[in-house]
């Protein structure tokens, strides 16, 4: 089926159950889960404790991003959505069809859904959609004694759109840079007072800002509540989507895009050349997801949660790139005697096929009580299991040579993945437990412990016991000062792939620790600041180096200040502003994030009469230039300012609105590593949207 068929098909199903113009839907599911529209201070559950406690009363960072906010801010992928977070850098490579990337405080994150890990192997599976979320959940540093499975430097959690018992929907579509055509519906239906369906929608046909990379995608995802009593809640959920998609990344060389090739002084690289094969390189899966969710409480006392989820995930991923690692300094000269010098290069290519299955659940009760006149306690006991597998089948074509200034798309070769697939698995298995402590309404303790035990088909077993602890207090005035001990223990599947193609053996556990102190300022319900400073210490880091090998670093040293900052003013006027600060010290050469983050977001509502309202927003996010360090140089990649905006009007039940990010279309490059290729920034991405809500 072509791609204008599939687009067609499925704007139709999705205009049939109708949905919402993104944004004020969004919002308004928030609220369900218990907060107030538009108030900074939120309840129900976090990623942060597992537990419904305010932000104010954690001592850690505690960022909530709701649908509203991403998708105005021009969202189109699960990276775009954290950007606007103090000590966060998205898109670290630049924006990338295949996989989604951000870091937290210098060290790659990782992504969960619902509070369950959702990706295990890169190049496994396809990204999220945005639009099926009603916020992301940012938790900063090392978090395993909840989550286990959990990153060191922090995790990213994305919280699934659920039924609410009100009757409500929109439909809206949208047109974008590189011919983007896209539709969305988004439906809630109050089938009795108990009973509820949801279903969310996107179908898109879309181009790139590289050639003869296609972003298109399917995606359906129905879920049911019921609640059969006032005390039980049961959701039942699923996703079906579908992507046909390739590469914006394509790995150019340094020589020829960054920097210079003086051996060929008049051919300056376009940063957005296509390298491969039309119609053959591609990066398309599909992804099948159910899951449940049940919690009933006993009494006001004691509640007990149960979840479980299973993927099962199929991708193609076929890819040409030149070699810019043999000799990253001068990529041309291994290749002077095979053509023009300065022109030729190398060319290597894979087809793969892969194969991921996932089953997760995490399971606990909570208990209420006091163990004194002013001293209240929530415990947390839990137990959670998973199980992943992927398996992979992968063929690697014989070298090529092509002329990297006028590339000869015909004469690239083409085949087809062959052999077994190659599995490998991993289950673990945790127990943990956790208790808030709150002194006379005033100081919060939480401590927490949790023991791990992970096993993988490679033949390791590893097992480790991880803690955490922090309190925080209110001074008065809104100040609560909070410090905080917390560990991380994440096992990586796999083993260490040597140059040669051999395995150097399985990889160890990465591990790490951090101290963080800091304070959060809550004058009132609508502005929130919080400063913190932190300590990690991470180690057996994976790296990955050319030729698709890999090894782990010995220790990395991480340190840094943060300041996130929400406001909302009088006249509908919202103010986010964040920085980031952290500086990196490794036993060995490491490519090193930013040291400076900084970002600012506003929006500023107005009546216009007839009672239709314009929604003026912009945004500013600046990234620190990046160090990487190799055997042959040491790249510096220069810092960058992108701009977005957005423009909206309300009147009645429509909604039209223009989004623009990188507004101003500034040219750069999100990073250039030293073992040889360079990333490219997203340049420009204007979109229109018309909405209808009912």
């Amino acid at each position: 089926m072509n791609r204008m068929n599939k687009l067609a098909l499925s704007s139709a199903a999705i205009v049939c159950f109708a949905g919402l113009p993104t944004a004020a839907f969004a919002e308004e599911a928030d609220t369900d889960q218990g907060s107030s529209e538009g108030d900074i201070l939120v309840t129900g559950w976090r990623a942060s404790t597992k537990t419904d406690t305010p932000p104010i009363e954690v001592p850690q960072p505690v960022t909530t991003i709701t649908a509203d906010q991403y998708l105005s801010q021009g969202a189109i992928n699960i990276s775009d959505t954290v950007k606007y977070a103090a000590g966060v850098l998205a898109n670290p490579y630049g924006r990338d069809t295949r996989v989604d990337g951000f870091n937290i405080r210098g060290i790659d994150a990782l992504q969960f859904r619902d509070g369950m890990r959702d990706i295990f192997s890169y190049y496994a599976s396809i990204t999220s959609d945005p639009y099926n979320f009603e916020r992301v959940e940012i938790v900063r540093g090392p978090a395993s004694v909840l989550f286990g499975q959990g990153s060191i430097g922090g995790l990213v959690n994305l919280v699934s759109k659920t039924p609410g018992f009100e009757t409500r929907g929109e439909v809206s579509a949208t047109y974008g840079s590189y011919d983007r055509k896209e539709v969305f519906g988004d439906v809630n239906v109050a089938l009795a007072d108990n009973v509820a369906v949801r279903l969310v929608g996107h179908a898109r046909d879309a181009d790139t800002y590289v050639d003869h990379v296609a972003d298109d995608r399917v995606m359906f995802a129905p879920s049911i509540r019921w609640q059969p009593t006032p005390d039980t809640d049961i959701v039942l959920n699923g996703l079906y989507q579908e992507d046909d998609a390739g590469s914006t990344s394509q790995f150019l060389p340094i020589v020829g895009t960054f920097r210079p090739n003086t051996a060929y002084p008049e051919g300056r690289l376009d940063p957005y050349t296509f390298v491969g094969k039309p119609g053959w390189d591609k990066y398309s899966g599909r992804s099948l997801q159910g899951g449940g969710a049940i919690t009933h409480n006993f009494s006001e006392n004691v509640r007990i949660s149960l979840k479980a989820r299973y993927i099962d995930s199929d991708l193609d991923y076929n890819y040409h790139g030149v070699d810019a690692y043999t000799n990253p300094t001068d990529p041309f000269l291994p290749y002077a005697d095979y053509g023009t010098y300065g022109r030729t290069i190398g060319m290597s290519s894979s087809a793969s096929r892969a194969r991921m299955n996932v089953f997760s659940t995490d399971n606990n009760a909570q208990f209420t009580f006091n163990t004194g006149a002013q001293i209240e306690h929530k415990l947390l006991v839990g137990v959670d299991y998973s199980w992943n597998k992927v398996s992979k089948q992968t063929t690697y074509g014989a070298g090529e040579l092509v002329d990297l200034y006028d590339i000869d798309y015909d004469a690239i070769s083409s085949y087809e993945p062959t052999g077994a697939f190659v599995p490998e698995s991993q289950k673990q298995l945790g127990f943990y437990v956790q208790d808030q402590i709150r002194f006379f309404d005033r100081v919060s303790v939480v401590l927490g412990g949790r023991r791990d035990r992970v096993t993988s088909s490679a033949g390791s077993t590893d097992h480790a016991t991880t803690f955490r602890a922090g309190i925080i207090g209110e001074l008065g005035a809104g100040v609560s000062p909070f410090f905080s001990y917390t560990e991380s223990f994440l096992p990586v599947a796999g083993s260490i792939q040597n140059e040669d193609g051999t395995s150097g053996g399985a990889y160890k556990p990465q591990t790490g620790t951090q101290f963080e102190a800091g304070f959060k300022w809550q004058p009132e319900a609508r502005t929130l600041v919080t400063v913190t400073a932190f300590r990690i210490k991470e180690r057996n880091r994976v790296l990955y180096l050319a030729n698709n090998a890999t090894t782990q670093s010995g220790e990395l040293t991480t340190k840094g200040v943060e300041v996130e900052a929400s406001h909302t003013l009088p006249g509908n006027f919202e103010l986010l502003v964040n920085y980031g600060y952290n500086k990196s010290k490794a036993s060995e050469s490491l490519d090193y994030m930013p040291r400076h983050i900084a970002s600012a977001w506003t929006t500023k509502t107005f009546g216009v009469g007839d009672g239709a309202q314009l929604r003026l927003g912009g945004g500013v996010v600046y990234t620190g230039k990046r160090r990487s360090v190799g055997p042959a140089w040491t790249i510096i990649t220069p810092d960058y300012t992108t701009v977005d905006a957005l423009a909206e009007i309300t009147w009645d039940k429509w909604r039209f609105s223009i989004n623009a990010t990188n507004l101003l279309d500034k040219r750069y490059y999100a990073s250039c590593l030293a073992r040889g290729d360079c990333f490219v920034g997203a340049p420009r991405n204007v979109m229109g949207t018309v909405g209808f809500r009912f």
